[in-house]
């Protein structure tokens, strides 16, 4: 009978790893790293509880590191098989995996420079020669067509919603003749979001694997415009800057498409825009590029040849080191966009040391903010903020636009399962907090009166006798 075994995202938000067997075969959906408190983290660093030279296959929804980044990880201790993603997704993953390992680098270099590091001597989970290695194993698959890995296993991708490439998967189980359908949701998309297709619904389950990110409310109903505008014009007057901590794929490019738009209504003042993330530059290039994704707004820009997400009057692309180190000398106004998303590592932690014990700058914060990280803490009002074993004081002022998100809120997401016919035999509720995940367990119960399970971490079940 087919099993599925929870190995992440089963009562948090990160490491998404799911093992499915059937057939002797062993087949791993998403293969992410745990973020947040260190309890989390040092999964990453624990063994898996199966060996991955054993697993045959891994495949991915999309190329978020908390979906991808223990990739790098499995091959270095074993996994020899294919990795299956669009084309979209391996591009991502290119950077994201090589950027992974780089930042790792880079923290356990300077955690033994200033010796505040618990491993002795400090170690990155992987290095970048280890990272490109793992890029060799990624095979492509079709962005929505039914592909067959095996006669065990074949996947039909649907669209997201959620960054570009991302996709929510249709899993065909066949053993002893019997079939089985399993669906992943990957991260679900916004509906009514620039630049990306909303995402598709699925139609027919045997059983559902759903994110509960945002499983117990739902993002504000306020306008992104009119928000940005009112922050970037208040720091502006009172001589600040503003600090915000954005993922390199997606959060960024919708930032800076609403700032271009700002600017060309005159509705925000001409002030230099920091993009210090090498990767957020090279992302931009591969969200113009695959026009797949493009939702009808976007392509209508596109065909009036006026559409770039980075085109303002003033944008410094900051590729080096040298050219990032240097905004900390910029006294007058301006806007750094910059990762981490979350705030728990990346040049970001160099910018926030810098503003934070400014009370003329804001920081952004425009997206989710998983528990343990630091831009929980600021979320949460924290007074100071640990930065490379220092206590910043925050003085500068917080700012949460949920609305940028990009998952799917409560309602959102009731929305995408709408369009089920049929119960599922089980649905598990996965990639959320406990308060978020008990909080959808009792929406989705309530709506839909389906069998809701909340999976726990390391939980595996016989899929045959659900």
């Amino acid at each position: 009978m087919p099993k599925i075994t929870f190995l992440g995202a089963a009562g948090t938000v990160t490491g998404s790893k799911y093992l499915i067997e059937a057939g002797g075969k062993r087949l791993l959906v998403d293969c992410g790293l745990f973020q947040g408190p260190k309890e989390l983290q040092q999964r990453n660093w624990n063994n898996l509880p199966i060996d991955p030279a054993s697993i045959d296959w891994v495949l991915l929804t999309h190329a978020h590191i908390d979906h991808t980044g223990y990739i790098p990880r499995l091959v270095q201790n074993g996994f020899r098989g294919p990795i299956y993603s669009n084309a979209a997704t391996r591009e991502l993953c290119e950077l994201l995996l090589l950027d992974s390992a780089h930042l790792q680098e880079e923290d356990a270099q300077y955690a033994a420079k200033k010796n505040y590091s618990s491993h002795h001597p400090p170690l990155p989970l992987y290095t970048v020669a280890q990272a490109q290695t793992s890029l060799a194993q990624f095979r492509e698959i079709p962005r929505a067509d039914v592909f067959s890995i095996s006669p065990e296993f074949s996947v039909r991708p649907h669209d997201a919603g959620h960054i570009l490439g991302s996709s929510w998967l249709e899993l065909t189980i066949t053993e002893n003749g019997k079939q089985t359908l399993v669906v992943f949701s990957g991260d679900v998309g916004r509906y009514d979001q620039p630049i990306l297709k909303d995402p598709e619904s699925p139609t027919h389950a045997d059983f559902l694997l759903c994110e509960s990110t945002y499983g117990d409310r739902d993002h504000p109903t306020g306008s992104v415009p009119d928000e940005l505008a009112d922050v970037i014009n208040r720091v502006a007057k009172r001589g600040g800057a503003v600090v915000a901590p954005a993922f390199a794929v997606g959060r960024t490019q919708t930032l800076m498409y609403y700032l271009r738009e700002l600017e060309e209504k005159q509705r925000i003042p001409h002030l230099p825009v920091y993009v210090d993330s090498p990767m957020a530059i090279n992302v931009t290039d591969i969200y113009v590029r695959h026009k797949e994704d493009h939702d009808a707004d976007f392509v209508q820009q596109e065909n009036q040849g006026n559409l770039d997400p980075l085109n303002m009057k003033e944008v410094h692309m900051t590729r080096s080191v040298e050219d990032s180190k240097s905004i900390n000398e910029v006294v007058a106004p301006c806007i750094i966009i910059s990762a981490s998303g979350m705030a728990n590592g990346g040049r970001i932690l160099h910018h926030l040391a810098r503003r934070l014990p400014d009370s003329r700058s804001a920081v952004l914060l425009v997206g989710y903010e998983a528990e343990g990280t630091g831009g929980r803490a600021l979320e949460d009002g924290a007074q100071y903020l640990r930065i490379h074993g220092e206590e910043v004081p925050v003085k500068a002022e917080i700012v949460k636009i949920d609305q940028l998100s990009a998952h799917a809120g409560r309602s959102e997401l009731l929305r995408w399962l709408s369009g089920i016919t049929a119960p599922p035999r089980q649905t598990f509720l996965v990639h959320g907090e406990p308060n978020a995940l008990e909080s959808f367990h009792g929406a989705v119960t309530g709506r839909f009166h389906w069998p809701v399970t909340v999976p726990e971490y390391l939980q595996s079940i016989d899929l045959g006798t659900q």
